[in-house]
């Protein structure tokens, strides 16, 4: 899109930003790792604010000898940027708003350790951005009024709440509907974190290709020849894994065609889902998701069928770790998180919390409805356990359909697909290759994760995206299933002129 920005207006921009970084790292106990977090997560912004912010900065004036004269300048520096996009470039809006929020994130590099200095720092920086939001959403609000018809209407449908993200040929547009919360009144947050189920195969996905690049092992090694201790049937291969194809049996239960269903381990639907929530912090390692799925039939032999199934993943994840003596974490850091500034992403392996902000997930059991936002994730492992934000699955899509993280022959091999048995959607490896309506394709990875749903959509070059976070209330029966289908149906529709929802 074209600049419409004066000088002037790019460095409030710049200045603002990088005075909010500055303000960030003052307040912590390591002010330069901090300012180094933070800066890396303000090159990652994307459209007309990533053009201005990655510009030189030498007309950055930051005055001020204290901390107290520093906020005095970019406090309302911060209100005025949001203004001004809001009046200018109002797509952008939203995406500067969140690029500050990831940055400051980044910059309390200790989360898990309480600073009250730097809390109240974050604290006043969002109060300052939030201050211009107001005359920014009012002007970008008619300019996708059918997507905010779209996501009020799947609120409308049984959700509690709806954030969306769409890059497109008009920009960024970012809306939310419905609430946070059960009996609140605040709106989703539009950059909020959320748990993003089975998206999280994209990302594992990503990293095995990677690795197969760096010549760590070979897309068709069989996977014994490196995870011996299991006993796995030596037909089955790394490309089977992400391609669930290799037949073996899914730790989280097996639904077979004439209807019967094989039980794993305890999971929040069907007969299970009293046990499941009654000890929904439970640990579960990889190594014993995969010892129970395997001590269970295979559901057809190596290659010769395509079944949905989270076990591929957890040895997927154990591979990795073997091949490179690192966890799976530590790699998810150093090839993708990293590279991309992807600060608002997180491998929790078994940690229950979700950092702020959120929306809150629910689970129904009963005549009871329990906040299940703090859950331990491990019960899915690499199949689903990931914490991420709107703008961050924008980011990783974009970045790996663009061609940066993968070598054009990988990324063909992941794009590649393969039958499903699913109408107009294949699938490749790590992703669905989904063909519109209208004849299009659509590369996609969905997810849910109890009260906790995402969509991640994009064309083929990875220019086109739609990023979405849902919450609802979850149950025993699955009862939001059809309208998650609808859901995805439905923005499909507006972005892409139509497509298949993804069942995963």
């Amino acid at each position: 899109m074209s600049i419409v920005l004066s000088d002037q207006d790019k460095s409030t921009l710049r200045a603002a930003a990088y005075g909010a970084v500055s303000l960030m790292a003052a307040a912590t106990g390591s002010p330069q790792k901090a300012a180094t977090n933070a800066a890396i997560a303000l090159r990652s912004a994307t459209g007309l604010v990533g053009h201005v912010l990655a510009a030189n900065a030498k007309d950055i004036e930051l005055k001020g000898k204290t901390v107290a004269e520093l906020a005095d300048r970019v406090l309302p520096a911060l209100t005025a940027a949001m203004k001004l996009l809001g009046e200018q470039a109002p797509a952008e809006a939203g995406n500067f708003h969140g690029t500050i929020l990831l940055a400051i994130e980044a910059a309390q590099i200790h989360p898990d350790k309480a600073n009250a200095i730097a809390a109240e720092m974050a604290r006043k920086i969002t109060a300052a951005l939030d201050a211009g939001v107001a005359p920014a959403a009012a002007a970008a609000g008619p300019d996708r009024p059918e997507l905010q018809k779209a996501i009020e209407e799947i609120v409308d449908s049984g959700f509690v709440g709806v954030s969306l993200r769409v890059h497109d040929e008009r920009g960024e547009w970012v809306g939310s509907a419905g609430t946070a919360e059960l009996g609140g009144a605040a709106k989703p947050p539009t950059n909020g974190h959320h748990r993003i189920g089975s998206n999280t195969k994209t990302f594992t996905a990503t990293l095995v290709l990677q690795l197969v690049a760096e010549g760590r092992f070979g897309l068709d090694d069989p996977v014994v020849k490196h995870l011996p201790e299991f006993g796995l049937d030596e037909r089955i291969t790394v490309r089977m894994l992400l391609q669930h194809t290799s037949g073996v049996f899914n730790f989280t239960g097996e639904v077979y065609e004439d209807g019967t269903i094989a039980p794993g381990i305890p999971i929040p639907y069907g007969t299970t889902g009293q046990e499941w929530l009654d000890n929904r912090f439970k640990t579960y390692r990889p190594q014993e998701l995969v010892e129970l799925a395997l001590a269970k039939p295979a559901r057809f032999e190596p290659g010769t069928g395509w079944s949905y199934s989270n076990t591929n993943y957890v040895l997927a994840r154990l591979l990795i770790e073997k091949v490179t003596g690192c966890s799976y974490a530590e790699e998810m850091q150093r090839l993708i998180l990293g590279p991309l500034g992807l600060s608002g992403t997180v491998v929790p392996d078994a940690s229950p919390e979700l950092p702020e902000p959120h929306a809150h997930a629910y689970y129904r059991h009963g005549d009871t409805t329990v906040d299940v936002t703090r859950q331990n994730p491990s019960w899915t492992s690499t199949g689903g356990d990931m914490i991420s934000t709107t703008q961050d699955l924008h980011t990783f899509i974009s970045a790996l359909l663009g061609g940066k993280l993968l070598p054009a022959p990988l990324l063909t091999e992941m794009c590649t697909p393969h039958p499903t048995g699913i109408p107009n959607m294949d699938y490749g490896l790590g992703v669905f290759v989904v063909t519109t309506d209208g004849g299009g394709t659509v590369i996609s990875h969905n997810g849910a994760a109890v009260g906790h749903a995402a969509l991640m959509y994009s064309t083929p070059d990875g220019r086109k995206t739609l990023t979405a976070a849902l919450n609802c209330v979850d149950d025993a029966n699955l009862t939001i299933g059809a309208a998650f289908q609808n859901a995805q149906q439905r923005l499909v529709n507006e972005v892409f002129g139509g497509g298949q929802a993804d069942p995963a």
